[in-house]
């Protein structure tokens, strides 16, 4: 959908920016399953217990310092906080590859969540100021869409570094990168459409008339105490925890269910891993696109929820009695838990004003972050417990369920559905008097 009056390159010039810093950030996430699911067990001597708390630490750091990364992004500036932490998690990256104990890898494992809890809403921040509500989804989705297409090429890419130089070479050479980019992001970017000097005076004009409108729609909120006792949030947050132990259980561990196939080789798993975020960067987009379309976000979101906690619930009755019918359901959960992403972050910048929607947008990330190490620690217990992977495909199934459900029950601040689309200010008033 167009706005009439707003320049459209502002989706040339800052989403492949916005898509490849993401992206660089879900790396240096990612790949530690891949680690593990190759010789870093071995040499560092990680029991399966161990492993899923190494696994899950990072999301204990990243839990924590959400709300101050969004203050700092939306009071000062989310272009600094992004240049240092893309400088300091590429480094922790890369000293991954050159711990020799389990304490170290732990330290490490703890600091990068705390650095790439700065990201996500710093660049919500940005893509806030940036972008209408009418855009919002799809400016959304293309920044998380670095979440699953990073797993696509870095299942593959891994899978042969592994083959090729060891767990040790491709922690290093997969967090330069990110040192490199953040001199890249410095020079091209802006926090404000006022600071861009590639915008005309007149684009810049009706960028701010068209978010200030959006902001005077909105019921005033003084600060973060009040926006966080509103029930939408609340159940956002639930909603969102829930959602992500699926995601995180998923992702995780998905190479190590894989690999456990008879006669399957890393770099087969590379390949076999690299399925499901293809479906999901389809799926994100299609979402994406229709929720603009129509504004609605709601009705992008549960549905596939539903889906994957389905195909997570029809893998546990399969079991391990055929593993490529698992594995086709488990590709249809993975592409269906990340299509939602992009209507589900449009969802808070309608129902509070700018001043606490960033802190917002924060808090229910992180615990999103909780539920991701939940995901990550519990998915790894069960299967360690029960020596098989049909345990945790029923937790993620019920988690996903309760994720659907907090979806459904959320009603916007100004007394709607998150569905309805945005209220004009003539129709609230004729909503008044009607009752």
């Amino acid at each position: 959908m167009k706005s009439n009056g707003l320049s459209p390159t502002r989706w040339a010039r800052l989403i492949p920016i916005v898509f490849i810093t993401y992206s660089l950030a879900y790396l240096d996430r990612a790949n530690y399953s891949f680690g593990a699911a190759s010789g870093m067990a071995a040499d560092l001597k990680i029991t399966a217990a161990v492993s899923s708390l190494l696994g899950a630490l990072f999301f204990l750091g990243y839990f924590f310092f959400q709300v101050p990364s969004a203050s700092y992004a939306e009071k000062r500036s989310a272009k600094k906080l992004v240049f240092w932490s893309l400088i300091v998690w590429g480094i922790l990256a890369s000293l991954i590859g050159v711990v020799t104990n389990i304490y170290m890898l732990l330290v490490i494992r703890f600091l990068l969540g705390i650095v790439e809890a700065a990201v996500m809403p710093a660049m919500l921040v940005f893509l806030s100021h940036w972008f209408t509500g009418e855009e919002r989804s799809r400016a959304n989705t293309f920044l998380i869409l670095g979440n699953p297409i990073t797993v696509l090429w870095m299942s593959v890419v891994s899978g042969y570094l592994l083959s090729s130089f060891g767990w040790r070479w491709m922690f290093i050479i997969e967090g330069l990168p990110s040192i490199l980019w953040a001199f890249i992001w410095w020079k091209l970017v802006d926090d404000k459409p006022s600071e861009a000097k590639w915008l005309k005076d007149h684009e810049k004009q009706a960028l701010n008339q068209a978010l200030a409108d959006e902001q005077k729609k909105l019921k005033s909120v003084p600060n973060y105490r009040e926006a966080f006792k509103q029930k939408s949030v609340i159940f956002l947050c639930l909603q969102y925890f829930f959602w992500s132990i699926g995601v995180y259980g998923f992702v995780m561990w998905l190479p190590s269910i894989i690999k456990s196939a008879p006669n399957i080789s890393i770099v087969e798993t590379g390949w076999l891993s690299s399925a499901p975020y293809l479906l999901a960067a389809v799926l994100m987009v299609v979402a994406s696109f229709f929720s603009d379309r129509l504004q609605m976000r709601k009705r992008f979101v549960w549905p596939f929820l539903l889906v994957g906690g389905l195909a997570f619930y029809a893998s546990y009755l399969i079991g391990s009695s055929n593993f490529w019918l698992s594995f086709t359901l488990m590709v249809i959960a993975g592409g269906a838990m990340y299509a939602p992403y992009g209507p589900f972050f449009a969802i808070v910048p309608e129902l509070l004003p700018r001043n606490v929607a960033g802190g917002a947008m924060a808090l229910i990330n992180s615990m999103g972050a909780l539920g991701s190490f939940v995901g990550a620690y519990f998915v790894g217990f069960l299967n360690g417990v029960t020596g098989g992977f049909s345990a945790s495909y029923i937790f993620m199934s019920i988690s996903l369920g309760l994720a659907v459900i907090f979806t459904i029950i959320v009603k916007a601040a100004r007394g709607h559905s998150a569905d309805d689309g945005p209220i004009r200010p003539d129709d609230a008033a004729l909503r008044k008097n009607k009752h």
